[in-house]
Parts: C-alpha cells; sequence; structure tokens
C-alpha cells in the first residue's frame, strides 16, 4: 500500500480549517497530518483529503449532500470518517468556509467524547 503525501498546501490548508483552540493538536502521523482534541482524532489529512470524524447523524448530513469520498488507504478506508469533497481543497467560492465548519462539527463530537489515555510505552528489548 502506497501512502499518498500531502503537499505543502495540502498541509497549509489542513491547518487554515482547524479551530483556533489550545486544545487542538495537530501532529504528523505517517507522512500526513491528525488533529485531536482530548487524544481523540476528529480529523485528519490523507494526501490532500481532509478527513472528518462525526456523529453519525451529522455524518448522514454530510454524506447526503455532499459529494465526500472516502477517508484512507483505498482498499481499506478508516471507519467513522468522511473525507470531505475534494473540491473544497481548492481555494475560493467559501470552500474554506464549508470545510471549516464541518471540522468545527467533528472537534464538538470528539471534544464530547471520553478522553483518551495515553499508551503505556513498551520496554525496550536488551540486545
Amino acid at each position: 500500500m502506497q501512502m499518498p503525501k500531502p503537499s505543502e498546501a495540502d498541509k497549509e490548508h489542513f491547518r487554515a480549517v482547524m479551530p483556533s483552540d489550545p486544545d487542538v493538536v495537530v501532529k504528523p502521523m505517517f507522512g500526513n497530518l491528525g488533529a485531536f482534541v482530548n487524544g481523540n482524532m476528529f480529523a485528519g489529512l490523507f494526501g490532500p483529503t481532509i478527513g472528518v470524524r462525526l456523529s453519525d447523524a451529522d455524518r448522514a448530513v454530510l454524506e447526503g449532500s455532499e459529494r465526500t469520498v472516502p477517508f484512507g488507504p483505498e482498499e481499506r478506508p478508516m471507519g467513522g470518517y468522511t473525507g470531505l469533497p475534494e473540491v473544497w481543497n481548492a481555494e475560493g467560492d467559501g470552500d474554506n468556509a464549508r470545510a471549516k465548519a464541518w471540522v468545527a462539527k467533528a472537534y464538538s463530537y470528539a471534544a464530547g467524547l471520553p478522553p483518551k489515555e495515553p499508551k503505556a510505552s513498551k520496554p525496550r528489548a536488551k540486545k
């Protein structure tokens, strides 16, 4: 499986649509980016595609009204995440505002989930 790499413009667009909240943590993930709140990922970047984690009701609205795409590898998309319409990656036409609105819904949803505890690191094997 080939992991698509986002361009610098893709990364900039991803950061631009994130909520300006100090609890938002954006960090690299497998050459792409993920956005987290309380340890829960609410948005991710996979190549040029932004994926969001929404409530079932919000996901149904988004998928029923827009040309969404699967999020993640084609052969194994991430369950529970919806890829925002690719045309929203283009600048202009208020698409940034639409992407921001859905990312904000994803943030609100994930912020309401129980915080994730950091995984304990495994002891390294002695050589």
